[in-house]
Parts: structure tokens; C-alpha cells; sequence
């Protein structure tokens, strides 16, 4: 018979407390509820955070499958917060004290042929005996099972885990190194053989092995060499193969498949290399949360941020800030070749031995999950922005390069003259707070007397918090910022590249942020909604990928101090930009090198010295519509009209999905935005939004929503139906669009 392995995410009874055992009253009070789920379902601001931290419980039956027998039952945890506690029957059967990372849980010898109840406890709590917690913790950890489920059967021999490292890769003959890690989970005569197979995503077959295996040997090795016509993967050219590994003999087989990549990843005191390519790292900083339910939102959520890293913002970069991240996400990372560097989680405190052993098994379970993603090019092994602790830090450093011996590390720090015991020096480095130094050398950070691997993982963020509806002139210094460390970056070789906080604004303790329990240190809202800032990033784009022009205004005569409107930021990528003010002389503006020479496109700043006061007039005057022409080659390639007098016209609403599956609580984010006549963004607009949907969807979060600096988003979750899903979007003074999705 055939092993299976599905999700086991629908059905479970929930109910808040500690019930390893639910009665006949604690499943009737119970809430059914799907995966992933999150305990608290918290408002979008001004809630209490310990509303989560405390006891849950979720519970489901598993009856007796026919499949069951002869076999072994797992169930596999993607990820539960915080601490885990799995009963079957009422029997506890295994624990988990990591949020962040997988597990596996053993059924077979405790189930019963008939019903059984799984029933899993999480606390919430904020233990101080697990990472990240003991100190403060600048993020919220949102309780719940917030990640798939997965049941699965396997014979008393099964393939735990699979090892694949490209070799030569630089070479015309490749060669991937191949490790099977074999588990015999009951005794018994396991002689049989493995094979193994290489192919395109396509399926074309690159490569074949075979050989004999037999259970006494937990560990299988071989290289599959010679190998020609590989392509590389790459940040523009991500090419993934798919390695397919079967094991079978008289009375056992089992299947294990996951996609690899061919590239050569390198920190050097020159920089960083791919695929002996030198490459100035761009990148960003991302939590894992969304509005009102934290942590738990589904793979097509998860993929949509990475599209947005990659593809809309332009970075080529993600650091998983402070933990492991979805599958979902990184495996998305592969397919958009967007460069992760993953971490273990905590957040500047270190613990006791206990504790630290726990960090060191985060270490593990990690890298032992993750080590195929081509993606991934660094290993963090440092609790975030800790002190030194040498003996901790060596033993964590020492297991990750044991464990994978493909990738380097580095350890995220904030103060100088720190202990070097990773392959890269990772600094957060906040030197800029309105002065003149944007980064500082990495000699003058690391205290060495030689350059070494250097990269700054963290810049502004709570230097200058910045809301997407602040005043123009806080958006303006905020944006500067932004583009001084960036061209800082560029214009040393020995940094080999800067990661912002970070990709958007996101919940967090009392203790920290504007006091509303949200940090506003994104280039984005919490809906993912671009502040001024993020156009720093995008507009270092090449123009082939995208046109970019975006003036950092919201042009108006008297949104500015003393009613100025210069200097004036345009942030693109075009070689020229054609600016017409009313009836003034049209002007042609070349980009600002000489204040920012080092960026791939420096921004237009216009000034006095370009455009006089007397032509933009003063206080009172008559205010004019601005038209913009970006220029590439000589020719227009972007077009932008800012009018005197805006008007509210439209809604604009807008899907990261039109297409959904069914019965998977995938969701999709929608963008609604109040428009004037010219398309552009109205501000300062703020009116009630009011959401509808008919058909097999629903919203996640409340059904009214408030455009907040004229823009808000909303994520919709399908159903378990299949079909089309209507949904209405009506505004008081602009009146409704709607927006259909096929849930399929």
C-alpha cells in the first residue's frame, strides 16, 4: 500500500486553556476552526498584547484509516507558538519549544482503531526559557498553530531528510553532492535499493544514480558528477531542478523530493560574489505578521511579499528578520532568485545554559530544514543585536558550518569591536541620526587590522520612523535617509551591500513604537502600501525593468513649512525628466550625481538654483499643475500630471490574486485607493470604506474599513466552495467598485 502525506488543517475544535483532554462541554463551547489559525484575532491597533500570551487549545479526531496499517503515522508541525504540547487520546506524546521551527510527532503507537483524539496545547506565554523571549522583544509572537499541519505515513524505513550541494559549479562539468539521511523507525530486514534522479523542472531527466541500501546504514552519500548544460541559478535567471530520491525493497518504499539549485555564493573583504559575479546587495528586512492575524496567513500571502520584495520594490535581497520563515516564502525566494539570509530567532537577549541549548537546536532544525533553498546564501547563527558570548557563539558557528558546509555565517550585532567568530561581519548600524556620516568604515566597526567580509543588516528604522501619512517635509528627510546610507553602500567596495528596516510597519509591544502598539519603521504600511521611501529602492532599478518616477510631494501650496515646496525630490531611474509648471518655461532636469554619485541613479533635487522662488510664487499666489516626462535614450518613457486642484474621482482597487484555491484558506491582499482626476494618490482623504462579498469569500478583518492617508488594504480569504466571489468596495463620496475572484 501506498504511503500518503496531506494536509491535516481542516476541523479542529479550539478553545482557550489548557485541555489536554477536551470533554463532551469543552467540544460543544469549542470554535471550529481551520489552519493556519491564530489564537487572538487582535485589532489593528491600540490592543492589549497578553491577550495571547496564555494557554490553548486545539483538538481533532483522527480515525482509523484502512492506510494505517502495516504503516507508520506522523503528523508534522510547520510551525506552532510558542511552546507545544501534543497529546493523543490524552496522552502526552511530544513537545516542541521553538515557534519558529518544524515537527514531527510519532502517532503509531498510541492510536486506537477507532476514533482518536489529537488535541495540541500551545502557550503563548512569553517563557523566558525559550528564544526569543527573557528580555524585551521589539515584535509581537502571535499565538496559534499558524502553519500547515500534515499527516503522513511512511514504512519502518523512511527518508527523514535529503542533503543535495552543487559542486564545480563554475565549471562546464558540475556536480551535485547528494546525502540521504535514513530513519529506521521499527527493527526489521530493510535491504533494498535507492535511486535517485536529477531532472529540469519540466521534467526532463539531467541525471540518474542507484545503489543497494540497507537500514543499518542511517547515512547515504554520492555525487552525481559530469554533469554539462547545467544553468545557473542567478538573481535574474533563477534556474531550479528537481531532485526526486525513491527507496523501496520487499516490505518498505518511500519517496522524498525537493528542488535544487546550481550557484556559488561568496563573502569576500571585496564584497560579495555570485557565481563569481560581484554584487552589491540590496536589501530589506521582513517579519512574518499581517493585520489582525499576526502570524497565520497562508502560502499565497507568503509568496505575494516576496513578489513584492523582488519584483515591485526592487531588492534582491531579504534577511528573515528574527526567525525562520514560511516554506511558502522561501520557496518563493528560489523561483524569484531574491537572496535570503535566514536566522535563528531572538532578539538581543541571550538566556541561561538551557536556553542557549535551545538557540543552538533553532541552529539545527534551521539550516536542517533549509539547506537545499539555492536561495539562501547566509547562515544567521547570532541572537540579533546580543553581546558577545564567545563559548555560545562558537558552538552555534561551529554546528552550522558542520552541518552545511556550502554557506557561510554571520551574526547580527549593533556594537563596535565585537568578537569575530563567523565567516561575515553583520552589523545593524544606526550612526545616522541627522549628521553627516551615513555608515561608518568597517575597520573603524570591527576594531580589525584587515578588512573582512561586511555587511550592515540594519539602517534607520527607529532613527526616523516615518508614517505613510506623515507631513511631507518628516517623508522628505525620511526618504534622504534611505538614499544617504544607499549611496554610502555603493561607494565603499569592502561593504557588500546594506539590508533596510525594514519592509513595512508592524505590530509590536507597548514598550516600543508611537504608543499605538505598531512600530512605523517600514517603507511600507502594514498593508504592504508603499510610503515615499520605498521609491528609493525601486528607482535603482535598471529602466528595461521598469520605468520609475516618483516626485516625494503631494503638491500642494501649503502642506510645507512657511508654504515652501523645495527642494523637491523626484526619485527615478530616467537619464533626464521634463518638468512643465503652468505657463513657465519648460525645464529639463538631470539627476543629482554630485550629492549622491555612487547610487546606479541618483535622484533629481530641484532647488532654487534650478527653479526660482518668484516662479512657484508665494503664499497666496496662484498654485499650477505640474506635467513630468522621464526620459531613457532620448526617449519618454514614464509621464506623470500632479493637478492645482485635485479632485476625489475613483476608487482604485486592486488584487495580488484574481485566482484562488478552494478549501486552503489562501488569501489575497486588496489595495483600495481614492484617486483624483489624474490617477494619483489623494492623501489626506479619509472616508469610510465598506466591504461586501458574495460567493465563497470572506474578509479577514473587519468589514469596514478606514482610508487612512487616502489608501487602505484588506486580505480576503477564499472558501471552501468553489465558484466566483464578488466583492464591493463602496465609499460615501466615490461611490463602489467591485472585484471578482474564481476560487477554484
Amino acid at each position: 500500500m501506498m504511503n500518503f502525506c496531506e494536509k491535516f488543517n481542516e476541523q479542529w475544535q479550539f478553545i482557550a486553556g489548557d485541555h489536554p483532554l477536551f470533554s463532551a462541554a469543552e467540544i460543544a463551547a469549542a470554535e471550529q476552526v481551520g489552519l493556519p489559525h491564530t489564537a487572538v484575532e487582535l485589532d489593528y491597533n491600540y490592543f492589549d498584547e497578553t491577550s495571547y500570551q496564555r494557554p490553548f487549545s486545539y483538538q481533532k479526531t483522527l480515525s482509523w484509516q484502512p492506510e494505517f496499517d502495516g504503516k507508520q503515522v506522523w503528523l508534522q508541525f510547520d510551525g506552532a507558538m510558542a511552546d507545544a504540547k501534543v497529546y493523543v487520546n490524552g496522552q502526552f506524546i511530544k513537545g516542541h519549544r521553538d515557534g519558529y521551527t518544524p515537527f514531527d510527532v510519532l502517532l503509531t503507537p498510541h492510536l486506537l482503531r477507532g476514533e482518536n483524539q489529537i488535541t495540541v496545547v500551545i502557550d503563548g506565554s512569553e517563557n523566558p526559557e525559550i528564544a526569543p523571549f527573557g528580555g524585551q522583544i521589539d515584535y509581537l509572537t502571535f499565538a496559534g498553530i499558524y502553519r500547515h499541519v500534515w499527516l503522513k505515513t511512511t514504512d519502518d524505513l523512511r527518508i527523514k531528510n535529503v542533503q543535495a550541494i552543487a559542486g564545480n559549479v563554475l565549471a562546464d562539468e558540475k556536480t551535485l553532492n547528494v546525502t540521504i539521511f535514513l530513519e529506521q523507525v521499527a527493527a526489521g530486514d530493510h535491504q533494498g535499493e535507492l535511486v535517485a534522479q536529477l531532472t529540469t523542472l519540466e521534467g526532463d531527466v539531467v541525471a540518474t544514480h542507484s545503489q543497494a541500501i540497507s537500514g543499518s546504514f542511517p547515512r547515504v552519500e554520492f555525487s552525481l558528477s559530469n554533469l554539462t548544460g547545467i544553468r545557473l541559478w542567478d538573481v535574474d535567471n533563477p534556474a531550479l531542478y528537481q531532485l526526486n530520491i525513491s527507496i523501496g525493497g520487499t516490505n518498505f518504499s518511500h519517496q522524498f523530493s525537493t528542488r535544487v539549485g546550481f550557484r556559488q555564493a561568496e563573502f569576500t573583504a571585496d564584497g560579495f560574489l555570485l557565481n563569481g559575479r560581484k554584487l552589491k546587495l540590496r536589501g530589506i528586512n521582513r517579519h512574518q505578521s499581517y493585520p489582525y492575524v499576526g502570524y497565520a496567513m497562508g502560502d499565497h500571502a507568503q509568496k505575494a511579499d516576496a513578489d513584492l520584495i523582488k519584483n515591485e520594490f526592487k531588492f534582491n535581497l531579504v534577511r528573515t528578520s528574527h526567525y525562520p520563515q514560511a516554506p511558502a516564502f522561501l520557496d518563493r525566494c528560489d523561483e524569484l532568485g531574491l537572496l535570503v539570509f535566514e536566522e535563528i530567532p531572538g532578539w538581543q537577549h541571550i538566556g541561561d545554559e538551557l536556553w542557549q541549548q535551545g538557540a543552538i537546536d533553532n541552529v539545527r532544525a534551521m539550516i536542517e530544514r533549509d539547506w537545499n533553498h539555492p536561495s539562501i546564501i547566509l547562515w544567521g547563527v547570532r541572537i540579533n543585536e546580543s553581546r558577545d558570548c564567545d563559548d555560545f557563539y562558537t558552538q552555534t558557528n561551529q554546528l552550522a558550518h558542520a552541518l552545511d558546509p556550502s554557506r557561510q555565517t554571520g551574526g547580527v550585532r549593533c556594537h563596535t569591536n565585537s568578537t569575530l567568530l563567523e565567516d561575515v561581519y553583520t552589523m545593524n548600524d544606526f550612526v545616522l541620526n541627522g549628521g553627516e556620516v551615513a555608515l561608518r568604515k568597517p575597520q573603524q566597526v570591527t576594531g580589525l587590522d584587515r578588512q573582512v567580509p561586511y555587511m550592515v543588516t540594519e539602517f534607520n528604522g527607529h532613527m526616523f520612523p516615518t508614517k505613510r501619512f506623515d507631513c511631507e517635509e518628516r517623508q522628505h528627510e525620511h526618504v534622504l535617509r534611505h538614499l544617504r546610507v544607499l549611496d554610502a553602500c555603493y561607494a565603499d567596495p569592502n561593504i557588500a551591500g546594506c539590508i533596510a528596516w525594514c519592509l513595512f510597519d508592524y505590530n509590536t509591544h507597548k514598550d516600543f513604537g508611537s504608543g499605538d502598539r505598531i512600530c512605523y519603521h517600514g517603507i511600507s504600511d502594514m498593508f504592504r502600501l508603499p510610503k515615499f521611501a520605498a521609491y528609493a529602492y525601486k528607482s535603482q532599478c535598471d529602466v528595461a525593468d521598469e520605468p520609475v518616477m516618483q516626485p516625494v510631494t503631494f503638491w500642494a501650496r501649503g502642506e510645507r513649512c512657511e508654504c515652501l515646496i523645495l527642494p523637491l525630490i523626484i526619485l527615478t531611474n530616467c537619464d533626464e525628466v521634463e518638468f512643465k509648471f503652468g505657463d513657465y518655461p519648460t525645464k529639463r532636469l538631470k539627476p543629482a550625481v554630485e550629492q549622491f554619485p555612487h547610487l546606479p541613479h541618483a535622484p533629481i533635487i530641484i532647488d532654487d538654483s534650478i527653479i526660482s522662488v518668484a516662479e512657484f510664487g508665494e503664499w497666496g499666489m496662484q498654485w499650477n499643475t505640474v506635467e513630468l516626462r522621464g526620459f531613457h535614450n532620448g526617449k519618454v518613457v514614464s509621464e506623470l500630471k500632479m493637478p492645482a486642484n485635485p479632485i476625489a474621482t475613483k476608487l482604485r482597487v486592486k488584487a495580488d490574486y484574481q485566482r484562488l484555491p478552494a478549501n486552503e484558506k489562501a488569501a489575497t491582499r486588496v489595495t483600495i485607493e481614492a484617486l483624483d482626476q489624474a490617477g494619483n494618490l489623494l492623501p489626506f482623504l479619509d472616508d469610510i470604506i465598506q466591504v461586501s462579498v458574495t460567493g465563497p469569500a470572506k474578509v479577514i478583518g473587519p468589514e469596514q474599513l478606514v482610508l487612512k492617508g487616502g489608501a487602505v488594504g484588506v486580505w480576503l480569504e477564499a472558501g471552501k466552495q468553489r465558484g466566483d466571489a464578488v466583492v464591493t468596495f463602496t465609499s460615501r463620496r466615490l461611490g463602489s467598485q467591485t472585484l471578482t475572484l474564481v476560487i477554484e
